[in-house]
């Protein structure tokens, strides 16, 4: 079976963050990670009919769905470390209140956080 796969913006700094914090709280090896600008993040993008420029969104596919936003962030709880999992809560929040702040924060991420550099 395989794992959930990351795809998150490889030149954002925040998003690097947001990557590292994932793997140092997931159980082991419940997570996979690709930036979306790798040959693998692109071929996921398009297969899923997703822009494959312009990047917005964390993206999340898992046993073939693909979860997008607050709701990939909300999924990747799943496969944390106590207490972690217990934010999932936070799904009872619906998205269309949560979708507009994770879309502010991913709006300003390179002005507020910055670039990083590589894939």
């Amino acid at each position: 079976m395989s794992r959930p796969l990351v795809l998150y913006d490889g030149y954002c700094a925040l998003c690097n963050r947001s990557v590292s914090f994932l793997q140092a709280r997931q159980r082991e090896g419940a997570l996979e990670y690709a930036s979306l600008q790798s040959a693998r993040g692109q071929y996921v993008l398009a297969a899923a009919g997703l822009p494959q420029q312009d990047f917005d969104s964390i993206v999340v596919q898992d046993g073939g769905r693909i979860y997008l936003r607050s709701a990939a962030a909300l999924h990747l709880l799943r496969y944390l470390r106590f207490p972690w999992p217990l934010l999932g809560v936070l799904r009872l929040v619906p998205a269309f209140l949560r979708d507009p702040i994770y879309s502010f924060i991913a709006h300003n991420r390179y002005t507020w956080f910055g670039r990083a550099g590589g894939k």
